[in-house]
């Protein structure tokens, strides 16, 4: 997923999706005809522009409220099918619910107890780790006579940097931080629990209240359609997205683990989490595999085979195995991802950086339902 344009349909309904597709195009083509011949009406621009920006900044600084809800309804895409598959098994949706839950968060548990410690090590030793990264480096970088002065200045440096680290933790110490984050983070991981579970358990109620108010059977099946098409693709693309990078990160963590880099465990999860956000993903996951190898490792020939498995490994995943299994519909546009990466990371950070192309997806299945906004639908794609 991460070196390729993202897909999200399943190739059995590539069809039948094509067809659909190419509709929505010769619409989206005549809207935007009908459009260029009729007047611009520069106050409505304007009003229009200033709702966008209305919008935005109510998003950004309903941060605290809206990330905890859009994680929540995003996840409980992604539990659903297994919801159902146990609700055909005659096992109430409350109970399944609940155990579903407990199960993840048991596995969100052991997952940060294990890789704490490694975690920390790593930390622990990076601003002595960089002083010996620039040493290693520094033969690519100027010749061997220069290697003798250099080295002298790199101690130097490493010195003053130990001192100011410790003086900067003295004055700025990290734990300030988790204690004034900590209460505002719990609250909002038990209100998107809660909310989970109740998601879970009251599945389809709210599109069944939503088709009783709206007043026309028009209006009933485009909303049933619409809820139908986001829940259904948003879904099998973060189901299918998981499983892809979970054997992602058991492969490259295997790989690593059997060259010799330690915490290999350690490697492989933060591979899989990367993952969840396309392109810059990999490029940041081979930055730190790079640095990793280098600083455990004298050689840096044999260092620079581990973030080459990585890439041979990660193009592999996102030019053959995602597109074969995700399908060829729906594709999104590559530079539409990255400028959602980017603005929903400058929105609300590395969870909407994660957020950003499950909201894309939504978005453009939104989109391709509305008449009027059908042309934006084909922009997206």
């Amino acid at each position: 997923m991460s070196l390729s344009a993202v897909k999200i349909e399943s190739p059995s309904d590539v069809s039948d999706e094509e067809r659909e597709a190419e509709k929505i195009e010769s619409r989206a083509r005549s809207r935007i005809a009908e459009l260029s011949q009729q007047p611009f009406d520069v106050r409505s621009i304007a009003l229009t522009g200033l709702l966008i920006l209305a919008v935005f900044y109510t998003i950004y600084f309903m941060r605290s409220i809206l990330l905890p809800v859009i994680l929540a309804l995003m996840l409980s895409y992604l539990l659903r099918p297994i919801v159902r598959g146990l609700a055909k098994l005659k096992i109430p949706l409350a109970v399944s619910s609940a155990f579903i839950l407990l199960g993840l968060l048991a596995l969100v548990g052991w997952g940060i107890s294990a890789l704490a410690t490694p975690t920390a090590g790593w930390l622990e030793k990076a601003p002595a780790g960089f002083a010996e990264l620039q040493y290693k480096l520094m033969p690519v970088k100027k010749s061997v006579a220069q290697v003798t002065q250099a080295t002298g200045e790199i101690e130097k440096l490493a010195a003053a940097n130990a001192e100011t680290k410790a003086v900067e933790v003295k004055r700025h110490p990290i734990t300030e931080t988790f204690v004034t984050r900590t209460p505002e983070f719990i609250a909002s991981a038990v209100f998107l629990v809660i909310l989970l579970y109740f998601l879970l358990v009251y599945d389809q109620v709210f599109i069944a209240k939503l088709v009783k108010l709206l007043p026309t059977l028009s209006d009933k099946k485009t909303a049933v359609c619409i809820a139908q098409d986001i829940e259904s693709q948003v879904s099998r693309y973060l189901f299918t997205i998981t499983a892809i990078n979970a054997c992602l990160g058991l492969a490259v963590g295997t790989a690593v683990g059997l060259l010799g880099l330690r915490n290999p465990v350690m490697w492989g999860v933060m591979v899989a989490l990367l993952n969840f956000v396309p392109y810059l993903g990999a490029f940041t996951g081979i930055i730190c595999m790079t640095i990793g190898a280098t600083l455990s490792f004298d050689s840096l020939g044999y260092a620079c085979i581990f973030p080459a498995v990585y890439l041979g490994l990660g193009t592999l995943e996102g030019s053959f195995i995602t597109p074969w299994i995700m399908g060829r519909s729906l594709t999104l546009n590559p530079v539409i991802i990255l400028l959602s990466l980017t603005f929903w990371g400058w929105m609300w950070g590395i969870v909407g950086i994660i957020l950003a192309v499950p909201i894309l997806a939504a978005f453009k299945i939104f989109c391709a339902h509305i008449k009027p906004m059908e042309p934006l639908a084909e922009f997206l794609s």
